[in-house]
């Protein structure tokens, strides 16, 4: 499934629990409210767990016939988590200004397909592992509460610092060629999401999507890396909140 159904699904489970909500809010308002001061604090702080999906965003060069076997490149999404701390700043009833630096671990794979022999396909995996250091800012736009729950999305900027990179890593075979990246970059992200006000604490449940918007790949003057004009990152989160 592509990443934008993921974000169209999500977005569209939020249109209709806020449809519903309001067609129901006289019955809601019987129940109690949980935690009904919690607003009302200028900032707090939790923490954030959740599960990441790194992949790629691969520009090819316009022209494959300059590399001889390379047929196709296909970028592999690999599974990862993340960690990170919430602080929350409350600008007003809807408007929320969050920094949450995590730090997200996860692998992305790059096959390459190359012709052997004239018609014989064989597939080249180059491995990418990513430690990366996020500090990301984000606007966050609230829906009035209901009762004990929320709807929301948020957008925002991130610098990160992958402190695998191997950007400087030298190859241990003549015949190894590493994929390197690039140790910095910047992203812009999306998410959407629900609160829930338990009794003692605030749970939250999150999607993001993340684009970054530079070239992470290092030229080295090989098969791998000239046939790429761009290579950049594209990740997709689903985090816990606790706050």
């Amino acid at each position: 499934m592509k990443y934008y159904t993921y974000i169209l699904f999500f977005l569209i489970n939020t249109l209709f629990f806020i449809i519903c909500s309001n067609n129901h809010l006289e019955a809601q308002r019987l129940r109690v409210e949980n935690l009904p001061k919690f607003d009302a604090s200028p900032y707090h702080f939790g923490f954030t767990l959740g599960f990441n999906q790194m992949n790629f965003t691969v520009k090819n060069e316009p022209d494959f016939t300059l590399f001889d076997s390379l047929y196709v490149i296909e970028p592999v999404p690999e599974l990862g988590f993340n960690i990170g701390i919430v602080s929350d700043l409350t600008l007003n009833n809807n408007l929320n200004l969050r920094f949450v630096p995590a730090l997200a671990f996860g692998d992305r794979k790059l096959n390459y397909s190359m012709i052997v022999k004239d018609s014989l396909l064989e597939v080249q995996t180059k491995t990418v592992e990513s430690t990366y250091i996020d500090l990301p800012i984000y606007l966050k736009f609230k829906t009035n509460r209901l009762v004990n729950t929320r709807a929301y999305v948020l957008g925002g900027m991130k610098y990160s610092i992958d402190l695998a990179s191997q950007s400087n890593k030298k190859e241990k075979r003549d015949d190894e060629k590493l994929l390197k990246l690039k140790r910095n970059d910047l992203a812009l992200e999306l998410g959407t999401g629900f609160d829930f006000y338990l009794e003692y604490f605030k749970f939250g449940i999150e999607m993001k999507m993340s684009y970054g918007m530079r070239d992470l790949l290092k030229r080295e003057n090989n098969v791998y890396t000239n046939s790429i004009k761009k290579l950049s990152s594209k990740i997709f989160w689903f985090s816990f909140t606790f706050e």
